[in-house]
């Protein structure tokens, strides 16, 4: 198996060249916000391993929202680069392949952002200003985009196999078929119509972090057990209070940014999100959202990496990641349908997950005891989350017009097809993939 990986680098804009910079990012895309997968600046689709991308430039418009809140300076953080990626393998190796093949490119987008000249090791710079994931979510660890590509073209092989064949297969069992389509797809393969590439064995020194992050963290949690019993009232206390007198910053967002965000989305089944919004101040609230973001990834990695996050199976990767110092923390994602879909998804089924890292965020909508309410004023929660959103300069897909649904039903046609000591119950509900 080989796992995935992410980056997020970021970088300040130098304010002079920032024009330079916004109209480089445009020359890279086609549809607004769409990348042309063959530019000439970062050619993605040379990189096969790379499932999603972005350049986005952080222009926080909420910096103002914690003297509103709080009576506190606005600290304006300088403007800023984000590049980020979800792929398979090491960052490492995928920093030397992106290197490789688009060094000229990417030199010229990060000469525009303070600290990077000609000359310099681009990998290393790069890594430099990598910021970690607080929490990485990735919808399905271990399936690449190589197998991706692979399962897709052996759906349509079998569906048109199936389609030519109807009135031969219709009388047939179940199992009879089942066999069928295994010799036709040996002969494709022999062929070299049809690929199915082996997994890559699992690294083995991500098996064993894997395998401590695994047992560490409960242990951990023992550990803590005592001392988080006798902290709870205290908890209790201190998290009343600051919801009782926090104060909701959700108005409606200006016409101008919906527009902006609006002609970047829906030119694919897929959609990308980014948002990025100032930490409550305090160190409760910083230690609450770490905590609580710390636990989140021991989700993330250990038990939902396979189709869903919680009850929601339409996102393929997202993060959560903090920024100058705690102070700040982003959010990006990559998800199916639209962002009406999305929200709706959020609020019905995991609001309570939204609420419990979200609030813990400058004019978050007001919850009681951490998980109730907030997102559940619907209204005031879309427009946050609108208020707080990104145009996203320059997106990336790797396998457009599939969805997570098609990616799962795609890989379970293929494990159903390998697999020979299926019942015939359960080829019946197999031949239901088609």
């Amino acid at each position: 198996m080989t796992p995935q990986s992410s980056v997020l680098v970021v970088a300040p804009v130098i304010l002079e060249r920032e024009a330079e910079l916004r109209s480089l990012l445009a020359s890279m895309t086609g549809a607004p916000g769409l990348a042309n997968p063959g530019n000439s600046l970062v050619p993605f689709r040379q990189l096969k391993q790379l499932h999603y991308a972005r350049f986005v430039i952080l222009d926080d418009q909420s910096l103002g929202d914690i003297s509103s809140a709080y009576g506190l300076p606005q600290v304006d953080y300088p403007l800023s680069l984000a590049f980020v990626a979800d792929f398979d393998g090491s960052a490492d190796a995928f920093r030397t392949d992106l290197v490789k093949c688009a060094a000229t490119g990417l030199q010229r987008i990060f000469s525009c952002c303070h600290g990077c000249v000609p000359g310099d090791n681009l990998a290393q710079w790069m890594k430099e200003h990598e910021q970690p994931s607080a929490t990485m979510y990735v919808n399905w660890i271990g399936r690449t985009v190589r197998q991706v590509h692979e399962e897709d073209k052996l759906r349509v092989s079998l569906q048109a196999y199936l389609q030519r064949n109807s009135v031969t297969l219709a009388d047939n069992p179940p199992a009879q078929i089942h066999q069928a389509l295994r010799q036709f797809v040996a002969e494709e393969i022999a062929g070299g119509r049809l690929s199915l590439s082996k997994p890559a064995p699992t690294p083995l020194v991500w098996r064993v972090e894997n395998f401590l992050h695994l047992v560490g963290v409960p242990l951990i949690l023992l550990i803590l057990t005592p001392f988080l019993i006798i902290y709870s009232p205290m908890f209790i206390y201190q998290l009343r209070k600051r919801e009782k007198h926090d104060l909701e910053i959700d108005p409606r967002p200006k016409p101008e940014h919906e527009q902006a965000l609006a002609r970047l989305e829906d030119y694919d089944v897929t959609n990308q999100f980014t948002a990025i919004g100032s930490l409550k101040p305090g160190l409760f609230r910083l230690w609450t959202v770490t905590l609580l973001l710390w636990l989140l990834n021991y989700t993330t990695r250990h038990i939902y990496y396979r189709g869903h996050l919680s009850r929601v199976s339409t996102i393929h990767f997202a993060r959560w990641v903090f920024l100058n110092q705690k102070r700040r923390l982003l959010f990006a994602s990559n998800y199916d349908g639209s962002l009406e879909s999305y929200r709706d998804d959020f609020i019905n089924k995991v609001g309570w997950g939204l609420n419990l890292v979200f609030s813990n965020g400058v004019g978050y909508p007001t919850t009681n005891w951490l998980v109730l309410d907030g997102s559940k004023g619907e209204q005031k929660f879309k427009y946050f989350l609108r208020r707080h959103q990104l145009p996203t300069e320059v997106w990336y897909k790797a396998y457009p017009g599939l969805t997570a649904f098609d990616l799962k039903r795609n890989t379970l046609i293929r494990q159903g097809l390998e697999n020979t000591g299926m019942s015939e119950t359960e080829l019946r509900q197999w031949m239901r993939l088609f």
